[in-house]
């Protein structure tokens, strides 16, 4: 029997309430970095972020009750609004977990901070059709998305 391991991207506190040193080798919780150089960047992503800090973030909207990320696409269908685009990311092809987050387009790095420490990375990705439909997909494309609220 295999054992499948489920990871999730959490936002983390400026301001966190640390518990107590350990001696146990169990560490598990890791910054984010951006892998998103020239190769992996997609076209219409400004500058280069390799291995700079991914930021956190949160949407909020008063009076809206739904919130919706919509992989494969670039705007929100007719009733919805737009909160941002961009483009799909989870981490390399071969790790063994796959979560996916909407990076915005016009994605800022946390800073400056320029070190290649491989916690969570960030890595545009790919079509790649077969089991996936072409058409109405393209191959070897980037992944669009946008979160939609209502």
């Amino acid at each position: 029997m295999e054992t499948k391991l489920e990871v999730s991207t959490i936002c983390l506190p400026n301001d966190p309430q640390n518990g107590e040193s350990q001696k146990d080798d169990n560490d598990q919780l890791f910054g984010a970095e951006y892998e998103i150089g020239s190769s992996y960047k997609p076209s219409e992503m400004k500058g280069d972020m390799q291995h700079k800090e991914v930021p956190c973030a949160v949407c909020f909207q008063k009076k809206k009750t739904v919130l919706l990320m919509i992989p494969g696409r670039k705007t929100c269908y007719k009733g919805w609004t737009s909160e941002y685009s961009g483009f799909l990311m989870t981490d390399y092809k071969t790790f063994s977990s796959k979560e996916y987050a909407c990076v915005d387009k016009d994605a800022e790095p946390l800073d400056n901070k320029n070190g290649n420490e491989n916690g969570a990375l960030f890595y545009g990705i790919r079509t790649k059709c077969g089991s996936l439909k072409c058409p109405p997909y393209k191959n070897a494309t980037d992944v669009r998305c946008v979160v939609c609220t209502k």
